[in-house]
């Protein structure tokens, strides 16, 4: 069982932020991401369509016999986290929860932003995971729908992208809030970006940190923890490989490994 990997999973390229973290913490780990390509973004889909694409990659990682799966995108861990927590027989860990809990930690004035994909602003995922954690906490989200294909297809660095990073962060800065949530494991790729827009006195929050630690607490306390070696990588891609090793090497900062296609049920 302790040697069995990790298993990771987003709608793209946004997961591998969490891949990195877990990588580092945990270097003894073997890891097996699966990014739905084929269905990026997942922000913009149905409860329904979003629940489907999720328990058939979770399914998959299950059959390649992973111990725990880390539900790397915020949008299936707002929308379908307790249906794979019924369904699968493995740990599943979402993003949501570990996040809110840094920024109920972080907050000093109570007022916490989330900046996050439209379908997680309309499930309200982390307003009610804050309010979980403090009924004083105020929370003010933010849906930015053009951050991930902004990211996905490298434009970060173009003259648009501060532009479009402004014109979302505009209202966030005139919230009040003192923390923000970066609600999408795409947005720490450009977490100097928004950084520089609203400056130094806003505490932003990767959940990578946090969730790499929910990670390892859980192997700890159930004795899994991979004793020995080094550990290795197998990644999948529901559509176009080649794009997703070339476009990933800009977040892990190294070339990936082989990328393997595998396709998800119509």
């Amino acid at each position: 069982m302790n040697t069995r990997a990790i298993g990771i999973f987003d709608s793209g390229l946004g997961g591998l932020t969490i891949l990195k973290t877990l990588s580092k913490a945990l270097p003894k780990e073997n890891l097996i991401y699966f990014g739905d390509t084929v269905n990026t973004p997942y922000g913009s889909k149905s409860k329904a369509a979003i629940t489907r694409f999720s328990l058939d990659i979770a399914r998959f990682l299950e059959q390649q016999g992973v111990k725990l799966i880390v539900v790397a995108c915020n949008t299936a861990s707002a929308l379908a986290l307790a249906e794979l927590q019924k369904k699968i027989s493995v740990p599943v860990i979402g993003v949501i929860e570990p996040g809110a809990l840094a920024a109920a930690r972080s907050t000093q004035n109570g007022r916490v932003a989330v900046l996050a994909t439209e379908a997680t602003v309309h499930s309200k995922a982390y307003p009610l995971a804050l309010q979980r954690l403090d009924k004083r906490i105020r929370a003010f989200q933010r849906a930015c729908p053009m951050f991930v294909p902004l990211i996905e297809e490298g434009w970060t660095h173009k003259s648009a992208g501060p532009l479009i990073v402004q014109d979302y962060l505009a209202p966030v800065a005139r919230s009040g809030a003192d923390t923000v949530i970066l609600g999408c494991t795409h947005y720490p790729v450009i977490k100097r970006l928004i950084a520089q827009t609203l400056g130094k006195k806003i505490h932003l929050v990767d959940s990578a940190d946090v969730v790499a630690e929910e990670v390892k607490t859980r192997l700890t306390r159930t004795d899994r923890l991979n004793p020995r070696g080094r550990g290795s990588l197998k990644i999948y891609a529901s559509d176009d490989p080649a794009r997703f090793k070339r476009l990933a090497k800009h977040i892990l900062g190294r070339e990936l490994p082989r990328v393997y296609l595998k396709k998800l049920n119509p």
